[in-house]
């Protein structure tokens, strides 16, 4: 087996929801799991959130999430960016997620050629996700 590293994305209540759009943009396989199904809680508001969420979309994307505990304290996500990154041909794909993670969310730094020679762009998603999209130069 390979290593594989993977962003885990705290949420407060909202995991269900943000892993649910991730899997609209990126397709493959969502598994979700309530704190309520393992009995992780005593706590009854408790029972519908999530303790882990996996997707495993396609292109190589892998996303892992959950609702942190209301017994816990939570700050929502700063300090971080996730970075999508293609060769010229995946193009295409890129730039259908940058447009579908921008929705509703607010772009930082719009998709266009970088000093560099990539084409870059920088977006905040509707859960406070912070992305970054690079298509290499062909």
């Amino acid at each position: 087996m390979s290593i594989q590293l993977n962003p885990y994305l705290n949420f407060r209540d909202s995991a269900r929801a943000a892993m649910e759009f991730y899997h609209s943009i990126f397709g493959g396989e969502l598994t979700v799991s309530t704190f309520g199904e393992f009995h992780a809680s005593d706590d009854p508001a408790e029972e519908g959130k999530v303790m882990h969420a996996a997707l495993v979309g396609e292109a190589g994307v892998r996303i892992m999430a959950a609702d942190v505990p209301n017994r816990m304290d939570f700050s929502p996500a700063q300090g971080f960016s996730v970075s999508l990154s293609g060769a010229a041909a995946d193009g295409e794909t890129l730039r259908r997620y940058w447009s579908a993670l921008c929705d509703g969310g607010q772009v930082t730094m719009p998709l266009d050629v970088a000093p560099w020679g990539d084409t870059f762009g920088m977006c905040v998603d509707k859960f406070g996700i912070s992305w970054l999209v690079n298509i290499a130069a062909a």
